[in-house]
């Protein structure tokens, strides 16, 4: 479960708009902080699901739509608190009008995947 994000816990660093769906997820990417490499499980994969109103704030309650199958709760628990401080450092994005008029409510899913190289 994600928790609770606020419109206060918006990133605090002076971004350029936003004005495409691929600037989205840049801008979401850049806020991402996989777990410790100690928590991590390589080739996680972790997809959240989440709304934003047209000026770019959180629109309701983002939820995890998957995580890689064949994972114990242990494994998954890591990326769920990454994806819910993700979320908090990007609670706030400076969306365009044209790209707050596209995404108003409607549901934008994310795929993020633990890609690092794993020590020996």
């Amino acid at each position: 479960m994600i928790a609770a994000l606020s419109a206060s816990a918006a990133a605090q660093n002076a971004q350029a708009p936003i004005n495409t769906f691929k600037d989205l997820e840049a801008a979401l990417l850049g806020c991402w902080v996989p777990p410790p490499t100690e928590q991590s499980r390589p080739g996680m994969q972790i997809t959240v699901l989440m709304s934003f109103n047209r000026n770019g704030l959180l629109f309701g309650q983002p939820r995890i739509a998957f995580q890689s199958t064949g994972t114990s709760e242990t494994e998954r628990w890591p990326y769920r608190v990454a994806v819910a401080e993700m979320l908090k450092r990007c609670a706030s994005l400076p969306f365009t009008e044209a790209l707050g008029n596209a995404v108003a409510g409607q549901p934008v899913t994310m795929t993020l995947v633990d890609d690092r190289d794993q020590p020996p």
